[in-house]
């Protein structure tokens, strides 16, 4: 894992001390431990075993946890020089420069920012450039409002569709192939202009698309279409098919890809994630995004957890032996399920899914929302051993 440079460590280092200085002088904000020093967590609802949003059950890296509490003390402060810091962190790692990093309030604003620079009824199109001048934060912009339509799989994570319905976009949707890969061909012929959307591992199936058919994918599609690849699951995916397509940003002028701190690094209730694109594209996504859109705190985490070498490590290596665990209690009842690179699992349940979701939610164990494209199927996330082995309790008295 990219350790963060010397130099970084200290300046990081420099900020929260002043941080930590501050808050020595208010009055401390206690955090309740077990036996074992372990910052207690509060479950947002008593009893409930919760495995339908895709969180990392484990949380934060303890470097993250120290990185934010030693932060308290700056929350007055707006939070400029951390997003600098993590700009430049993520530049160096991704080997880009700092002009090609847009940080934001999560992947979901990177998928927000993305529907409102690239997608818009056709008929709204302008030749007419429209000019927003954003103070101290570059050069006044070029631009047309609107692009064109958005072209998605299905099923896939909705967010941004209901982003591009906003604006006022054509959603156009293809149905996953036979392996549940995104059909890049169907895709290539729908598209004019606008946005392609390519979740790789896919939400909610698990499944990739390989590495091969996606980049020649990018290759061939028109470079006035826009294509964003979320890789919100990167970290997971292990298998020999996959790959990330940031190198590619180098010479295809019209991708984008996103990434969160919300998966494997356990902060999805902090919300910070990132986009790389080429520096013409970051500032066509800029001026729609709110200022300092990212909290001091999760800059603080997100930082502390690149450095932490173990987080990414751990996940995985945890992550995979409950998913082991799944698939032979799956292997044990006879029921099938998408082979996963993810958290998360789409079991198909050979039968109507709504109803059993109702179920499991009676007796506390919360599972992923009904995907029309998939009726039969359940999204189940990669909770702890001891939250799956509630939740085959409960699923097997329901199928019984």
């Amino acid at each position: 894992m990219p350790q963060i440079p010397s130099l970084d460590r200290r300046r990081f280092a420099k900020l929260i001390g002043v941080g930590a200085a501050y808050a020595l002088a208010r009055p401390q904000l206690s955090f309740a431990k077990s036996v074992t020093g372990e910052v207690a967590r509060v479950p947002s609802v008593a009893g409930v075993v919760r495995l339908s949003s895709n969180e990392n059950p484990y949380g934060p890296s303890p470097m993250a946890l120290k990185a934010m509490t030693d932060s308290f003390g700056l929350a007055w402060r707006y939070p400029d020089e951390h997003t600098d810091m993590l700009v430049e962190i993520l530049a160096k790692i991704n080997r880009v420069n700092r002009d090609q990093v847009l940080l934001g309030d999560g992947s979901g604003e990177i998928l927000k920012l993305c529907a409102a620079a690239f997608t818009g009824p056709l008929a709204a199109r302008s030749e007419r450039a429209v000019t927003l001048a954003r103070p101290t934060r570059g050069a006044a912009l070029n631009f047309r409002p609107g692009r064109g339509k958005l072209i998605v799989a299905d099923p896939t994570f909705e967010a941004i569709l209901n982003h591009a319905g906003v604006n006022g976009a054509e959603v156009v949707k293809v149905p996953l192939g036979s392996t549940f890969a995104h059909d890049t061909a169907g895709m290539l012929g729908a598209a004019v202009e606008g946005l392609i959307y390519i979740c790789n591992p896919n939400n909610p199936t698990a499944s990739i698309t390989p590495k091969d058919e996606l980049r020649a994918f990018i290759e061939q599609c028109p470079r006035d279409t826009m294509v964003l690849v979320d890789e919100a699951y990167h970290h997971y995916a292990e298998g020999p098919e996959y790959e990330s397509v940031i190198p590619l940003i180098k010479t295809h002028s019209n991708l984008i890809v996103a990434r969160t701190f919300s998966k494997i690094y356990g902060m999805a209730g902090l919300r910070c994630g990132y986009c790389i694109a080429q520096p013409e594209v970051i500032q066509r996504m800029r001026p729609h995004q709110t200022w300092d859109s990212v909290n001091i705190m999760a800059l603080a985490a997100a930082i502390a957890s690149l450095n932490d070498p173990d987080q990414v490590n751990n996940g995985r290596r945890l992550n995979r032996e409950t998913k082991d665990f799944l698939a032979s209690e799956l292997a044990k009842i006879g029921l099938k399920y998408i082979p996963s690179e993810a958290n998360f699992v789409m079991i198909d349940v050979e039968r109507p899914v709504f109803p059993m979701i109702g179920a499991l939610r009676q007796r506390g164990v919360q599972v992923g929302r009904l995907f029309p494209a998939l009726p039969n199927y359940m999204r189940v996330t990669v909770g702890k051993r001891s939250e799956m082995e509630t939740f085959f309790e409960v699923f097997r008295s329901i199928i019984a």
